[in-house]
């Protein structure tokens, strides 16, 4: 009988144990003598937030239809039992087996979020594995790091020994048969490292070397070994349709971010927007088969019992059998009384049809992304989006009975004015005047609308266009925020509007974070040592301690947040190859400093650098 690592008296000491008992439906048991390799998935984040991931999912659900392989699941123990760990000496384990992480063959770590970089440090501390790299011995775990921020590993490239670009279903097994292959021939843990550097998308930090200028930009890279390569060209999967799916994902005891059943219909975005870093790492579009989806849809809600079905994309408009699919679902789920759940539309005539039939009689609210208050900043960011599209939107919304609306937009964008912090509170008034002026008086529910005017703050992310722009300070972060509040209280609407906004120091390290180099890990380090984790989280995230590790590290915050860059500097990620070229991006960049749009994939192609793959939205034309 398995056995579990935290006593009774432990569990009843915190909060929801849940977390830590494993066991869950669906959850896969092996005999650890019958597999050849044991593979721990983590998450360094509180267990509900890592297991809504769909990525974890798909690659455990992989991994485990090989027979020779083991792989369980870790999350960051929240701080309650992490402070019980340390005082008890309780090494962090897997949830599947219960036995340690460190016994484990590899530590794989998705790391989806720049400000869990902190909870990293903890899972290898409380796992009692060496933090750094180079201090890991032969019988150590090989901690491989994978996920957007991969796409610039450099700030937390001492703290693994590998990093998996790309996506994870081409090069896994290859990486593995190498593993067991060396392992046969007696091989060490560099020989491995070095034969890994080999694999198509693997990168191995230790066989690279960062050589600055005078002004701290890079000089060049060196590599330290003749098996690595120049240059890394991410992995992609060219049929997503045939690739592997979780036909029986892991079902928690507890109420986690995102409980439901999670259909992914395609890969990338058509849009281009010169802020989003998803858009350019995930490209070209590549559309999942509308009968497998449906086939999907069906076996999944039955292998979980889920009550909700969410369709993943980062634009589901652009799924082009988006009507096939839902009309299959809308009767299936009908049936079965089962909600469908439609993040990332556009705000059209269309998706408000949709989202009538698939939504019960008492409306939800209805999200807009404008990202910015004039149509000149939209322009500059590429958004696609005018004010005329966004109030016909806003009045179809409002005749079909929705009476909440979410708004988001950025703050701190390239070239922005004070008439576009204006136009936030202007745009968002209008949306409100549109609900009067549409909804007659006997027809009001509750006789008001609410529009929630959210603002984030802008942090230009490496391989998007905006990876040569400044950032502004948290002072000017706030300010923008106050003229934002005040512009909104200005407002004919205002009693209808309420406004929200992001904090200003977490975007600021976030900043660096993004587009840092190697030596802001030694801050990242001395951060941990001085008790950081769980930066994502407000009530734990301490300014004043992190201020304080750049300052005795030697490290100025603002050579990597407000410093614009030249052309042709050479950046930390510049080694990695995501599918669009440096010379698109630069180009982009250009663009939106001219306030000029480029037109989506599919009604021009802009040259990015993603039909080299030869699949997706790339070939539709051929």
């Amino acid at each position: 009988m398995r056995k579990l690592a935290l006593s009774d008296d432990i569990l009843m000491q915190v909060e929801k144990p849940a977390r830590y008992i494993g066991n869950e439906v669906n959850s896969v048991m092996k005999d650890k003598n019958k597999v050849d390799v044991r593979f721990v998935m983590c998450f360094p984040d509180v267990y509900e937030i890592g297991m809504s991931h769909l990525g974890i999912q798909i690659l455990y659900s992989m991994f485990n239809a090989w027979e020779d392989v083991w792989c369980e699941r870790v999350y960051s123990p929240w701080t309650d039992l992490d402070a019980v760990m340390r005082r008890e000496h309780i090494p962090l384990f897997g949830l599947e087996s219960q036995e340690p992480v460190k016994n484990a063959d590899f530590l794989g770590i998705t790391i989806q979020y720049e400000m869990c970089y902190t909870n990293i440090l903890q899972v290898l501390d409380l796992a009692q594995i060496p933090l750094l790299a180079k201090e890991r011995g032969e019988d150590m775990p090989i901690v491989i790091g994978g996920g957007p921020c991969s796409y610039n590993p450099e700030p937390i490239a001492d703290f693994f020994d590998l990093f998996y670009i790309g996506e994870g279903e081409t090069q896994y097994r290859p990486l593995l048969d190498w593993y067991l292959e060396n392992k046969k021939r007696g091989g060490s843990r560099l020989d491995f490292l070095k034969g890994a550097a080999k694999i198509p998308g693997i990168y191995v930090p230790q066989f690279y070397e960062e050589v600055y200028k005078e002004d701290g930009t890079v000089k060049e890279r060196k590599k330290l070994c003749e098996e690595a390569p120049d240059k890394i060209l991410k992995e992609i999967v060219t049929d997503v349709s045939d690739c592997h799916y979780p036909m029986k994902p892991v079902v928690p005891f507890i109420k986690v971010t995102q409980d439901r059943v999670v259909l992914e219909i395609q890969r990338g975005c058509i849009r281009g927007c010169r802020f989003c870093q998803a858009g350019q790492l995930y490209r070209p579009v590549r559309e999942r088969d509308v009968d497998k989806l449906k086939e999907y849809a069906v076996e999944m809600l039955q292998n979980t019992g889920h009550e909700e079905i969410s369709l993943s994309s980062l634009s589901s408009s652009d799924y082009s059998k988006l009507d096939e699919l839902l009309d299959f679902l809308i009767d299936e789920c009908g049936r079965k009384h089962t909600n469908i759940s439609l993040p990332s539309l556009r705000i059209d005539a269309f998706s408000l049809d949709v989202m009538s039939k698939v939504q019960d009689v008492k409306k939800s609210s209805l999200t807009f992304a404008p990202e910015a208050g004039s149509q000149r900043l939209r322009d500059v960011i590429n958004k696609g989006l005018t004010e005329e599209v966004i109030l016909k939107g806003a009045a179809l919304a409002f005749e079909g009975g929705w009476t909440r609306v979410k708004l988001y937009f950025m703050l701190g964008l390239p070239t922005e004015t004070e008439e576009d912090i204006r136009g936030i509170g202007d745009l968002s008034n209008k949306i409100a005047a549109t609900f009067f002026d549409t909804v007659p008086k006997d027809k009001r529910v509750n006789g008001k609308v609410q529009i929630v005017t959210s603002t984030s703050f802008f942090i230009p992310k490496p391989f998007t266009p905006f990876q040569w722009a400044p950032m502004c300070t948290k002072e000017q972060f706030l300010e923008k925020a106050y003229q934002t509040k005040q512009g909104i209280m200005a407002q004919l609407n205002q009693k209808s509007i309420k406004y929200n906004w992001h904090e200003a120091d977490v975007s600021v390290l976030e900043g660096v974070f993004a587009r840092g180099d190697r030596r802001v890990a030694r801050v990242i380090l001395e951060a941990y040592r001085r008790g950081c984790i769980f930066d994502s989280w407000s009530e734990y995230f301490h300014n004043d301690v992190w201020l304080s590790c750049f300052e005795d590290c030697g490290l100025d915050i603002a050579f990597y947040t407000t410093r614009e860059r030249a052309d042709d500097e050479i950046f930390p990620w510049d080694f990695l190859d995501c599918g669009v070229t440096r010379a698109f991006l630069l180009r982009e960049w250009k663009k939106a400093q001219s306030e000029t749009v480029s037109q989506n994939c599919r009604s021009q192609c802009q040259g990015c650098g993603a039909n080299r793959f030869g699949v997706g939205v790339c070939t539709e034309s051929d």
